[in-house]
């Protein structure tokens, strides 16, 4: 059952005048692990081992340099965010998204360090998936992803394209309804013109 509840201030602000919220959510909170972890994960762990043994050995060995390591910290320090940081990296950009469904688009605001507002107008919106799991939790995809390219989750600057998204919603069944008969309203004035 969907809950309404008004808008956040993160939506209200990039709304235009006249337009009304029809629905409102923010994606999954907290750390949690996708599908791409199964890789993700143990390219990290040999990505991070492999370095730390050379540090290891370079710190335990006979002719000791610390200074020898200068050239390994940059790969553990990337390893340990492979590893760690990244959960921690999309938790907060998760924390800081916002979906919107308004009477004339689909609105999607988030940014971590900067605010980014992307829209969707209803009535030239064309392909809509949703992907749901048995709780009710899915993903509504707007358009198509590119495909055949792999990112690296989490990865800075590795990003494929990826299609603009209600990610990891509560409902979402409920709220691709809400998209659809929103979307017939958007195009009816237009059509008996």
């Amino acid at each position: 059952m969907l809950t309404r509840s008004p808008p956040p201030p993160e939506i209200t602000d990039v709304l235009d005048r006249g337009e009304r919220v029809i629905w409102s959510g923010q994606p999954r909170q907290g750390l949690m692990l996708r599908g791409s972890d199964g890789f993700a994960i143990p390219f990290a762990l040999v990505w991070t081992s492999v370095p730390l043994v050379g540090a290891l050995s370079t710190l335990t060995g006979p002719k000791s340099n610390p200074f020898a390591l200068l050239p390994i910290l940059p790969f553990v320090l990337v390893g340990l965010y492979l590893l760690v940081g990244r959960f921690f990296v999309d938790a907060a950009q998760r924390r800081r998204t916002y979906y919107a469904l308004t009477n004339e688009r689909i609105v999607i605001v988030s940014g971590l360090s900067s605010r980014s507002v992307r829209s969707l107008a209803l009535r030239s919106l064309e392909q809509v998936d949703v992907s749901e799991r048995a709780s009710g939790q899915g993903t509504i995809t707007f358009g198509r992803s590119a495909s055949g390219s792999f990112a690296l989750a989490g990865w800075p600057g590795m990003k494929s394209y990826q299609a603009p998204a209600f990610e990891m919603i509560a409902d979402a069944a409920a709220v691709a309804k809400l998209i659809r008969d929103a979307q017939r309203a958007a195009t009816a004035p237009a059509e008996r013109a």
